[in-house]
């Protein structure tokens, strides 16, 4: 019997996350994060080589993954956007973490990606990131959107460029290292 209540749990959970669905693209579906997202946020931020850029190169406690998950609850109730999951269409299986954020209240909504290392070089990035510029601007109204990223990161750099990003400068930071912000107008 609790196989069967299992079974219908998670079949209850998949059913929420395709009805959270932002936008589809080629080969991905963008939805709304979910609570049992956590496990798939664990992977891609508990990562250190996929953190080494992120913030303080730190990964993501089980503790932080869940706080953001609370953050971005309340991102879609307040500002109608936030963080998002990145599925394979075909299989569901999670190919990473994207969305619009505005740390530390700035005014302008921030672009922010991650992905589980084992979907890096397929061009998922690019393609979610894309998606999301057309969804925040022909859905959401969105006129400017930012990204920052570690100076030094060039791969996540040519995704920005690829997703119609421009550069608009680079400025220290007091831990020593670059930070250069991109945006779309």
């Amino acid at each position: 019997m609790s196989g069967t209540v299992s079974g219908t749990v998670a079949r209850l959970g998949m059913i929420r996350a395709v009805m959270n669905s932002l936008f589809e693209t080629e080969r991905l579906r963008i939805r709304a994060l979910v609570d049992s997202d956590m496990e798939g946020m664990m992977g891609a931020y508990g990562d250190l080589d996929a953190m080494k850029y992120v913030g303080d190169g730190t990964a993501l406690s089980a503790e932080d993954c869940k706080r953001w998950i609370a953050i971005t609850d309340n991102n879609y109730r307040t500002r109608g956007y936030g963080m998002s999951c990145i599925v394979l269409k075909g299989s569901g299986e999670t190919v990473g973490f994207c969305g619009l954020t505005h740390p530390g209240n700035q005014a302008d909504p921030e672009y922010k990606y991650t992905l589980h290392r084992q979907f890096w070089n397929f061009g998922f990035a690019t393609e979610a990131g894309r998606g999301m510029v057309a969804y925040a601007q022909n859905e959401l109204g969105l006129t400017r959107i930012i990204a920052t990223v570690d100076a030094g990161h060039t791969v996540s750099h040519n995704v920005l460029r690829k997703c119609g990003f421009t550069h608009e400068s680079t400025g220290p930071e007091e831990d020593g290292s670059a930070t250069a912000l991109w945006s779309i107008k």
